[in-house]
């Protein structure tokens, strides 16, 4: 504003009609013009993951967010642990709190468990001893959540004296981000930054897409030709990079070494095939690519995904392990909808911290209805 309003500069006009003034005369009535901060609403579109230390976050499209916290693993001797937080989006939306014991490995599960916050005895869990989870109830985990602000020590014992501590570390700043993605920041019921703002102004929850499926449509007898039609490979190589599909590529990869992998062709639609093929292979991980093509050249390969792992022809599924102890999982999921493959499902398993083989929770980012 000073660049265009200094001493040297020409006036600006501001016109409507027939009303004509200088804008300089318009500057005291602008100067007492209180300027309030715009805050744009988060995207929601494509959800949110966050990590920091020992605390893991995943907020999804309908702005649901879980939040996980894990044995500190720097510290040795730690026993495996989790909790999780989970708040629905919108005004008034309670925190609900589960847990779970390490149960990756061989071990004996206490029959009860309490709760131990800074050495204060907070009670009996309602605690689930054949598969060592538990729920918090209100009390508890308002008392959680207080201490999560600060430096805490979260403890749970088992009747027989054993002993599992959640970590603090990250907590702060997880809850914060949980609290900005929600709107919440300034409400009475903000986790780390309470204010007086109206409750009514947090952010609403947003309806789960509906994800409608193509009709099934049965493959032609020429179609399962295709799959050795050197200008169909061709098509694939040129559309796709090496990073993308090592076998596809001599020399950039085990799997390139490994000679032409099988193609399966299979139809979509009146004029669309879903061919796929193997692509790389990892230590503990393989990735399938997957494309979308016309029926008759030129193809046009689209890539849909080149790290799937399972498909109905309709839908198609990505799954990595995050380690090779298989304690921790990556997924997603797309649908055909008859012109497009989208995706229907983005979810992890929280932290590989050993609680469970596979994983302890279901973390998504993305949540879909699929129908027929």
């Amino acid at each position: 504003m000073s660049t265009i309003l200094g001493q040297d500069a020409a006036p600006l006009m501001y016109h409507h009609k027939d009303v004509h003034v200088r804008l300089p005369a318009l500057l005291p009535l602008l100067l007492l013009t209180p300027i309030l901060p715009v805050q744009a609403a988060p995207d929601a579109s494509s959800g949110l993951s966050f990590t920091h230390n020992d605390w893991t976050l995943a907020c999804d499209n309908t702005r649901t967010c879980r939040a996980a916290g894990y044995q500190n693993d720097e510290d040795g001797g730690n026993e495996p642990v989790s909790i999780l937080l989970t708040r629905l989006a919108g005004p008034g939306q309670p925190v609900k709190a589960e847990l779970m014991l390490g149960q990756y490995d061989e071990t004996t599960l206490p029959k009860q468990l309490s709760l131990q916050i800074n050495d204060a005895k907070l009670g009996a869990l309602k605690y689930t001893p054949a598969d060592g989870t538990a729920d918090l109830s209100p009390a508890q985990v308002a008392a959680l959540l207080k201490s999560l602000t600060r430096d805490s020590r979260i403890v749970l014992v088992g009747n027989d004296g054993k002993r599992w501590t959640v970590s603090d570390r990250g907590a702060s700043a997880v809850l914060l981000k949980m609290d900005e993605f929600q709107g919440r920041l300034g409400t009475p019921g903000a986790l780390m930054r309470k204010g007086s703002a109206a409750e009514s102004t947090v952010l609403p929850a947003l309806p789960v897409p509906v994800v409608k499926l193509g009709k099934i449509v049965p493959t032609r007898p020429a179609d399962a030709a295709l799959a050795n039609a050197a200008a169909l490979r061709a098509a694939l190589v040129k559309a796709t990079t090496a990073d993308e599909c090592e076998a596809l590529h001599p020399g950039n990869g085990a799997m390139s070494d490994e000679g032409p992998q099988e193609i399966s062709v299979h139809r979509l639609s009146a004029d669309k095939l879903l061919v796929s093929q193997g692509c790389w292979r990892a230590a503990y991980n393989t990735g399938d690519g997957y494309w979308v093509v016309n029926d008759h050249a030129p193809y046009q390969p689209r890539l849909v995904t080149a790290s799937g792992m399972d498909d109905d022809v309709r839908t198609i599924q990505q799954a990595s392990k995050g380690r090779g102890l298989g304690d921790c999982f990556y997924s997603t999921s797309w649908g055909w909808t008859g012109t497009q493959f989208v995706k229907t499902a983005v979810s992890s398993t929280g932290l590989c911290r050993l609680v469970s083989a596979g994983g302890a929770w279901e973390m998504p980012t993305l949540v879909t209805k699929v129908v027929e």
